[in-house]
């Protein structure tokens, strides 16, 4: 079992910055794929970034390539995604996400996820 929970959401303005985490407890950290997805007020929940264990493969939504990096640290158990460029279309609640595969995390529905983080961009 994984436990994961974000942190570092708010309100930015446009074209502004934040830093996402979220921290995993339970079993070794460094076995799991991670990611982060997003689902906006109405609108269904979003894949927007993955990376694999070592951190060797790393994919993004085309929406936020070039403005988002996801990043890992075993050793710490937390995993990031520092969100530049912010726009308000980037408006939605981000959660983290753990899977034993990347590509399931890519392209299905990852066995763990966390409470969420509240992202609000101002126009």
């Amino acid at each position: 079992q994984v436990q994961l929970v974000e942190s570092g959401g708010g309100l930015v303005q446009a074209g502004g910055s934040l830093r996402l985490s979220c921290t995993t407890s339970g079993r070794t950290f460094s076995i799991y794929a991670m990611g982060w997805f997003r689902q906006a007020p109405g609108k269904e929940r979003e894949f927007v970034a993955g990376i694999s264990r070592s951190s060797g493969s790393i994919y993004y939504a085309d929406s936020v390539k070039g403005r988002f990096t996801i990043s890992r640290d075993n050793a710490k158990k937390t995993v990031f995604l520092q969100m530049n460029s912010l726009k308000p279309e980037d408006t939605a609640v981000y959660y983290c996400a753990a899977d034993l595969s990347l590509d399931t995390i890519v392209v299905h529905t990852p066995d763990y996820w966390g409470q969420g983080t509240q992202v609000t961009v101002s126009s």
